[in-house]
C-alpha cells in the first residue's frame, strides 16, 4: 500500500513555477431606486430649452412630470410616450413636429 504525500495549499508555498488561484466574491452594483422607470420621454423641444433655463420640470406625453437631467440617448424611450406619438395626427410619420425625447432621472 502507498501513500501519497499532500498536496500542499496554492498559496503554501511561493514557488514563481506555479500559478495560484484566489477565490473572490462577485460584488453587485447597487441599484439605485427607479432605475428600472428611467427612460427617455417625448417633450416639445421649447418645454425642454425652458426647463433648461428656469429648472422647472416638463410633462412628457404620457403625463411624467420631472426635470430633464440625463442624457436620453442612454435610456429607452418610454414606450406609452412612443405610442402616443406614434397616434397623434401630426406625429409618427417621421417627420419633426417638435417633439423630442428626455431623460427622466
Amino acid at each position: 500500500m502507498t501513500t501519497l504525500p499532500p498536496e500542499p495549499s496554492p498559496l503554501s508555498s511561493p514557488d514563481p513555477s506555479t500559478t495560484a488561484v484566489l477565490d473572490r466574491e462577485l460584488v453587485e452594483q447597487p441599484v439605485e431606486p427607479g432605475d428600472h422607470e428611467r427612460f427617455a420621454h417625448y417633450v416639445r423641444k421649447e418645454k425642454i430649452l425652458e426647463s433648461a433655463l428656469s429648472g422647472d420640470p416638463v410633462i412628457a406625453l404620457c403625463g411624467k412630470v420631472w426635470v430633464p437631467g440625463r442624457n436620453p440617448d442612454r435610456f429607452p424611450v418610454c414606450p406609452m410616450c412612443k405610442d402616443i406619438y406614434e397616434n397623434l395626427p401630426t406625429g409618427g410619420d417621421g417627420s419633426d413636429s417638435g417633439s423630442d425625447a428626455g431623460s427622466d432621472g
